[in-house]
């Protein structure tokens, strides 16, 4: 079998918000909250879990309308409310490993509000590499992350 050495990269994302830490943390630790902004696939996932806490979990699987079935699998490892959280997470594509990220947020205060900054490392294994669509689909997110914490409160969905 030949070998296939995995690659590495990463990418830095930084987004300023019109809202506190506290809020743009809460958007993260919220499973109804998360979900109304991370998930890129809404239509077509069939499993969602959020266990926010130190060695939580969350869980995100989707069947894309080719039979494809991605999962998601994030372990968080450390979490200070409203400064911090740190988690690694893989994505398998038919139960074939991709890749494994290790991802780090920070939030602070600045003149608007928060200052978040995303920082994630990536090893890509046996040939896999996606870093332009990785950065493209986290930005994304993100995107939506300002859209819901731009909505008033009690219509954040």
């Amino acid at each position: 079998m030949k070998h296939i050495p995995s690659t590495h990269t990463d990418f830095v994302i930084v987004r300023e918000f019109d809202a506190t830490p506290e809020a743009v943390f809460t958007a993260w630790a919220d499973p109804q909250a998360k979900r109304s902004w991370s998930d890129c696939h809404a239509e077509n996932t069939i499993e969602y879990r959020l266990d926010f806490r130190p060695l939580g979990r969350e869980t995100h699987h989707v069947a894309f309308p080719d039979g494809r079935v991605q999962q998601i699998e994030k372990v968080f490892f450390d979490i200070a409310a409203a400064r911090r959280i740190v988690f690694a997470y893989e994505i398998r594509i038919d139960a074939r490993l991709l890749s494994v990220s290790l991802v780090t947020v920070e939030f602070s205060t600045n003149r608007r509000g928060t200052r978040m900054v995303y920082t994630e490392q990536l090893a890509y294994v046996d040939g896999h590499e996606d870093r332009e669509l990785r950065l493209r689909g986290t930005e994304e997110g993100l995107d939506r992350l300002g859209l819901a914490l731009s909505r008033p409160p009690g219509t954040r969905q």
